[in-house]
């Protein structure tokens, strides 16, 4: 009886963890879609404003807008590295992705214009989708021409000033690697167009939001790192994403 009264107490702070976890959602969620709702309409009308400048408010207004929701969850966020970004130079940024929270985190926070490459089917979603369209390339990963398309408005949007932001891993992680293994995309616009790479470091939210849970959400300190940016040279597609993630895992192992 004894053992079995102390199991209760060793288990009793991961129930009310899990507890607080999903009453701190629910209020993720509705803290989430009421701030959104006051910033949709001049988040749209940064479209009457000429490129780049009209993506430079639409991304300034997302960073006020998911700073003070970040407060409101009790996860404060730094950013390390903004200085590797050189004025006038345009860059595509690779990130890991371990949560759902990584995807209101990089963009905004990249300093400059900004796009990402992001799945059409978000667009379904009423209201955020036109928000989610306007700062992404869309993309249909089940067809070919869609992917081919994808990649030439990525290259449009580089060509424009905007830097590309991607998850070169695809999805979030759910191996057991620190990082998982990196799709091609990514390395071959940075080969084609000759433009650097900047590696990013998001830290803390697979603590916040882990992926083996579901409607679970914890305050948690988040960081961003933007390490020093890589130039493609004569690498091929391989070797560039070889060195890539090579960096992204040493920083990750030291640093997490």
């Amino acid at each position: 009886m004894e053992s079995i009264k102390n199991e209760v107490k060793r288990d009793s702070p991961n129930i009310l963890i899990a507890a607080f976890a999903r009453i701190w959602a629910l209020w993720g969620i509705i803290t989430f879609v009421s701030t959104f709702l006051l910033i949709f309409i001049p988040s749209m009308a940064t479209k009457l404003v000429k490129n780049p400048r009209g993506m430079w408010w639409f991304i300034l207004i997302s960073k006020w807008w998911n700073t003070f929701w970040l407060f409101l969850i009790g996860s404060p966020l730094k950013v390390f590295g903004k200085e590797n970004f050189k004025k006038g130079t345009t860059y595509i940024v690779t990130s890991n992705h371990n949560a759902l929270l990584d995807v209101p985190l990089l963009c905004p926070f990249v300093p400059g214009a900004n796009q990402t490459i992001a799945k059409d089917s978000f667009t379904k979603v009423p209201l955020f989708g036109w928000y989610y369209a306007r700062g992404a390339v869309l993309v249909n990963r089940d067809n070919v021409a869609s992917r081919k398309r994808s990649f030439e408005l990525m290259k449009e949007a580089l060509k424009q000033g905007f830097h590309m932001c991607i998850f070169p891993e695809g999805t979030r992680n759910k191996t057991d690697q620190p990082i998982a293994k990196f799709q091609d995309g990514a390395f071959k616009l940075s080969r084609d167009t000759k433009t650097p790479i900047i590696p990013c470091i998001i830290i803390g939210t697979k603590k916040a939001c882990p992926i083996n849970e579901r409607f679970f959400l914890l305050p948690a300190r988040l960081e961003i790192h933007f390490l020093p940016p890589v130039e493609p040279e004569d690498m091929t597609i391989e070797a560039l994403k070889l060195k890539i993630h090579t960096i992204m895992q040493d920083f990750y192992l030291l640093h997490s």
